[in-house]
């Protein structure tokens, strides 16, 4: 058995960055990469660290990032005729819808209205449905970081037995899919399983996005496991004090698992080093494409 670790993101962050920036400084010697534009739509403090990352992430791998904040007043359809106007600008190699959105905004359409060569979050219905079809190259970004870690733990996926914890559009049913497409078998839990703890602890690997504290407990896993904590929730102590955790019992599962992500620090750095690799396939295809000529 391995020796139980905590899987951190860091360094899967970095060798990722790394090696999309050589792919970026190769790129540009055919055609400059365009720019990665963030859209805030209303006033949202909470995902200015988000912004502030991806930023970063864009700098140090050489893509221009753009900020966009764009007044909630806007109307839907103003909003989907100016990413409508991005889809057409060259010099715009994808596009971030920052969420939360103001009320009156469907975020689903206006996913749906950015194209899937500019989709670099994955989150467009057709950039999904590839995944049934094994095309991963855009895939959205926690699922595929997830897949990532996992792969980290040098795990072979193919024939890997795996418990996704969790269904939902942006993490769980993706994960499941992409699993799936590197030869995983796959068992997907949620709100109506009626023990997720009998499907969990017969896991190589048991991946968690439900948004529950501490749901995983060290009962659940089997041992050797490893264990990937997508899930990000804040929590008061008794003193007041508020910290952010994920949805595993991490002191607990440590026991037990032989690799578990850390909440903060684990699935989150991994994500918006994706991003970056999703932006630069994106350029690829684009260019293949002929759209940058």
């Amino acid at each position: 058995m391995q020796e139980h670790q905590l899987l951190k993101g860091a360094p899967v962050r970095d060798r990722i960055l790394a090696e999309v920036a050589e792919r970026v400084q190769q790129a540009r010697e055919v055609h400059p990469v365009g720019r990665l534009v963030s859209i805030s739509i209303g006033e949202h403090p909470e995902v200015a660290v988000y912004i502030r990352n991806q930023a970063r992430a864009a700098a140090r791998v050489g893509i221009p990032f753009e900020e966009q904040k764009w007044p909630e007043q806007l109307t839907q359809a103003d909003c989907k005729a100016r990413i409508v106007a991005m889809n057409d600008d060259p010099s715009v190699v994808g596009v971030i819808l920052q969420r939360p959105v103001s009320g009156n905004i469907n975020i689903r359409s206006l996913q749906s209205a950015v194209h899937p060569l500019k989709d670099v979050e994955g989150m467009n219905p057709a950039s999904i449905g590839n995944i049934v079809y094994n095309d991963l190259a855009l895939a959205p970004c926690t699922a595929a970081a997830s897949v990532e870690l996992i792969r980290e733990t040098g795990l072979t996926l193919n024939g890997l037995e795996v418990v996704m914890v969790g269904h939902s559009e942006i993490v769980g049913k993706p994960a499941a899919m992409m699993l799936m497409a590197e030869g995983a078998t796959v068992t997907v839990c949620h709100h109506m399983t009626r023990s997720v703890a009998v499907h969990s602890r017969r896991a190589d690997a048991v991946l968690v996005a439900v948004g529950k504290p501490g749901l995983l407990r060290g009962n659940m896993v089997k041992p050797g496991a490893a264990v990937i904590d997508i899930g990000i929730n804040q929590i008061t102590d008794e003193d007041g004090n508020t910290r952010i955790v994920g949805d595993v019992a991490t002191d607990e599962v440590m026991e037990v698992a032989s690799w578990v992500t850390p909440v903060p620090g684990g699935v989150g750095p991994v994500t918006v080093a994706m991003l970056m690799r999703n932006a630069i396939t994106a350029h690829e295809r684009q260019l293949k494409l002929g759209w940058l000529d």
